[in-house]
């Protein structure tokens, strides 16, 4: 899979001449079940027009650059949507930096000069609310009238409702890991490489994977049950209110009955039940034995519960 970091100049293609792409264009976080059809569509068409599979998303997200503070939760770092293109068998992502620059683009400029000079996009896959260019004035009817092949899709939908990542974010803010896992047709996963932390789990009795996260915006906190590499552990994502300190966000997973090295390793935290909210206790002894309650609750889902690994 090739990856951009900018719009490549129409000059230099990397494309044998005559062949185009079909481009599905999105921000695609949390790769939902409607992400997922999307780029099986895109994937189908390609191979049926012997042109390349593209993706175009952007970072940070759009109303990350417009509306820092009222941004949506995170759902997906930019590697984890790599990851997933990669295996979905997308050939070229496009991540376009959403600056000042790019914002102020054209609907007429983002057409011509972007998606069919430098991109060669003559096939375009995207939402049915989908808008472009400067103040969002483009539209889909827009695209259809300067010729491009445009691929309306349809909505997927999950118990009558249109699935979204809207949805999965409030799924996970009240701790609905089931109905999220329905949306995604997974079970919710954050990776991240294994750190060196301040070893504070390990004097506690439970040594923690301390796993870095990508973002400082996630769409829940809290302790949960939650497999790394299929095995079974618990984990808590929060700020550790009761270590004091500078409030940073951790991702710390206790894995049941391992002692082996995780460090430097990328791993994949899944996320299957929530067991409560982060809190403050009075000191460690409290903490410590808190957390062989979590332990407790977290092992006794495990035995009742079948789960999907991916």
């Amino acid at each position: 899979m090739q990856i951009y970091r900018h719009v490549p100049s129409s000059k230099h293609s990397r494309i044998p001449s005559g062949l185009s792409r079909a481009l599905a264009i999105g921000n695609f976080d949390g790769l939902h079940l409607g992400h997922q059809a999307l780029l099986a569509k895109t994937i189908d068409i390609a191979k049926g027009q012997q042109i390349r599979p593209a993706v175009m998303t952007f970072e940070p997200h759009p109303r990350e650059f417009f509306m820092p503070q009222n941004a949506p939760a995170r759902l997906s770092s930019l590697r984890e949507k790599l990851e997933y293109f990669k295996e979905a068998g997308v050939e070229d992502v496009f991540v376009l930096r959403f600056n000042q620059t790019f914002s102020t683009i054209t609907a007429q400029d983002f057409m011509h000069k972007v998606l069919r000079d430098s991109l060669k996009a003559n096939t375009i896959l995207v939402g049915g609310d989908f808008c472009f260019g400067a103040k969002r004035k483009g539209t889909v009817q827009d695209l259809i009238a300067a010729g491009f092949e445009l691929i309306d899709f349809p909505e997927v939908q999950v118990g009558g409702a249109r699935v979204s990542s809207t949805l999965v974010r409030n799924a996970l803010a009240v701790g609905d890991l089931m109905q999220a896992e329905r949306l995604l047709g997974r079970p919710y996963s954050i990776s991240g490489k294994v750190v060196h932390g301040a070893k504070r789990g390990r004097q506690l009795g439970y040594p923690t994977a301390n796993v870095h996260m990508r973002h400082e915006r996630p769409a829940f906190a809290g302790v949960y049950a939650v497999k790394l590499g299929g095995r079974n552990g618990v984990a808590n994502l929060g700020v550790r209110p009761t270590i004091g300190g500078i409030p940073k966000l951790m991702l710390e997973v206790y894995v049941f009955d391992f002692d082996g090295d995780l460090y430097d390793q990328h791993v994949h935290v899944q996320f299957f039940h929530k067991i409560r909210d982060e809190i403050k206790f009075d000191g460690l002894d409290a903490l410590k034995a808190q957390i062989a309650l979590d332990v407790e609750k977290a092992q006794d889902f495990f035995k009742t519960h079948s789960v999907n690994i991916d």
